[in-house]
């Protein structure tokens, strides 16, 4: 699978180490823009999707590779690329880390100024929630770099991290320290931040990313990837499709059937030349490798709250984009159309169609448990392959690599993999990390609900 741009790379043999790895999202990336890498993942069932998709894979926890093996690491890796958990960072999650923003903040500042790394993991130990710590990691990975023999103490040259939104504020607080402070060793680079939106990049999503790319000093400075596709304006399609009915009521010209509302967006800059964004009927309606295609028209109804209220279901039609894939995404109910007075519940979205939303290629080989937490929880590797494109100086990447079915690897191929990540062909071991071991405290930042009294009482 290969990019049908030429490389103009600034670094001559990019090689990325990819953190918390997850399913494979950026790994995949990388792969349709020919460029290696090694991820780390924790989850058992991730690595066997991974070992399964044959992506170079660690078994092992960030924490301890960086601690314990950051020397066995191929020297040659000069990207640094990864997204830490986003659950405590979530405003889905127990929020934990966003009352911790100027906590870490500051761990930040002590790491850049050299402050030894066994007294900050006694202290991050009293967080109540250890996963809010991850965050940390990618830059604790940059020092080690420069304190590494086998690297001849050379720092990374790209570094690329993506999160939740609420991250934002944290990834700023990285840049200002990677340019004005600078790594223990000396080491600065030159940043950029932004919340970019994955739709905006061909990805048949409606989903936002917190990301940074940072390049070393002496490097061209980067800049974030240019859009190739209009943003979703969830209130402008509403707006529009309002304005089709009344005219389809009248019996006045309308669009024509399967065609959606054309967004107004002369206001953006260099609109004219963005393509519309991608819709899931667009993706899921032909067939492909395995997937048989899926029937159009149908409707979508998702299984968390819309606009705030956890008990309104939100909506959407094959005509627009996905909502944020989650791991709920199999929960997602489909409701197909006979005509205009029947509507029924059709099949839901198997792994397969969940991870072509995410942009994953057709038959990307899901494996082990939990799999639509999997699909919900990687980077979509269409927005993966635009952030290394930009980070690297490349031409944006071609989308029709990520459409074309993927060839699972070979089960000799798969043992090898295994081997080299778990420590057997065909089995976990002893230095393969325990998945209870990364779980958060029960309840740890829930909010506590106050009983009401009764007069009895």
């Amino acid at each position: 699978m290969t990019s049908t741009a030429p490389h103009q790379s600034i670094l001559d043999k990019p090689f990325v180490l990819d953190l918390f790895a997850g399913p494979g999202g950026l790994d995949v990336a990388g792969h349709a823009l020919d460029i290696p890498s090694l991820g780390i993942e924790w989850d058992k069932s991730a690595c066997l999707t991974r070992y399964a998709a044959g992506l170079d894979t660690l078994h092992a926890d960030v924490s301890a590779v960086r601690r314990d093996a950051f020397e066995s690491l191929p020297p040659e890796i000069n990207v640094l690329a990864g997204g830490p958990p986003c659950q405590t960072y979530s405003v889905a999650g127990h929020g934990a880390g966003r009352k911790n923003l100027e906590k870490v903040k500051k761990y930040i500042e002590r790491l850049t100024a050299g402050e030894p790394d066994e007294a900050i993991d006694e202290e991050l130990k009293t967080l109540s929630d250890p996963r809010t710590a991850l965050v940390l990691e990618p830059l604790r990975y940059a020092i080690q770099a420069t304190r590494s023999p086998n690297r001849g103490r050379r720092p990374y040259d790209v570094i690329v991290l993506e999160q939740v939104p609420a991250v934002e504020e944290l990834w700023y607080h990285y840049a200002k320290v990677l340019q004005e402070t600078g790594l223990p060793d000396g080491t600065r680079y030159k940043v950029v931040v932004g919340v970019l939106d994955t739709e905006a990049y061909g990805v048949p999503q409606r989903r936002s990313r917190a990301v940074l790319i940072a390049r070393r000093e002496g490097l061209v400075a980067p800049s974030l990837p240019v859009p190739t596709h209009r943003s979703y304006d969830a209130k402008e399609w509403n707006r529009k499709n309002k304005k089709a009915e009344a005219a389809d009521q009248a019996r006045q010209p309308t669009l024509d059937e399967g065609t959606a509302p054309e967004i107004d967006e002369g206001h953006v800059s260099g609109v004219e030349s963005l393509q519309p964004w991608r819709s899931m009927g667009e993706v899921l309606a032909d067939p492909v490798g395995t997937h048989p295609g899926r029937v159009t028209p149908f409707l979508v109804r998702s299984n968390y709250g819309s606009s705030g209220v956890s008990g309104r279901r939100g909506v959407r039609s094959d005509q627009q984009p996905a909502f944020t894939v989650t791991g709920r995404i199999s929960r997602f109910v489909v409701f197909q159309h006979l005509d205009e007075e029947i509507v029924y519940e059709g099949p839901r979205f198997s792994m397969n169609e969940a991870g072509m939303l995410q942009s994953f290629p057709p038959d990307y080989p899901w494996s082990g448990k939990a799999q639509a937490q999997q699909v919900g929880n990687a980077v979509p590797p269409l927005f993966g392959a635009h952030l290394l494109s930009a980070a690297l100086g490349l031409p944006a990447p071609d989308p029709k690599v990520l459409r074309e079915p993927w060839q699972p690897a070979s089960e000799e191929k798969r043992a090898k993999l295994r081997s080299d990540g778990c420590g057997a062909p065909d089995d976990c071991t002893a230095r393969c990390p325990r998945s209870e071991d990364q779980v958060a405290p029960p309840s740890s930042e829930r909010p506590r609900r106050t009983k009401k009294k009764t007069p009895a009482e």
